[in-house]
């Protein structure tokens, strides 16, 4: 089955203010049933300017767990939507570099 990785991330500011919220694709992978509560081994996120990228600058890996799964019967296909556990990353501090290519 393909299932379609995303999880909500929140940018902030220094004061901790909100400035958005979006939803980061890790994009779609065939695999075996995903329980929710299963981990997720993935890269960790950074930020390009504002935008929400996979941070290679390194090896590093992180866990995540998958709060949520989600099957739309309105649309054709069998896609299948796990959603990570919500991060939060704070302007200035989570930045991969302007020049950083993924």
């Amino acid at each position: 089955m393909n299932y379609r990785i995303v999880q909500q991330v929140t940018l902030v500011d220094m004061n901790n203010e909100l400035i958005n919220e979006v939803f980061f694709d890790h994009g779609v992978f065939e695999t075996f049933f995903l329980p929710i509560g299963s981990s997720v081994v993935t890269r960790p996120l950074g930020l390009k300017q504002f935008e929400v990228v996979h941070d290679r600058r390194t090896d590093d890996v992180v866990r995540f767990k998958i709060i949520d799964t989600e099957i739309n019967l309105v649309t054709q296909g069998q896609e299948v939507r796990a959603y990570l556990e919500p991060i939060t990353l704070i302007i200035g501090q989570h930045d991969v570099g302007e020049f950083y290519d993924e």
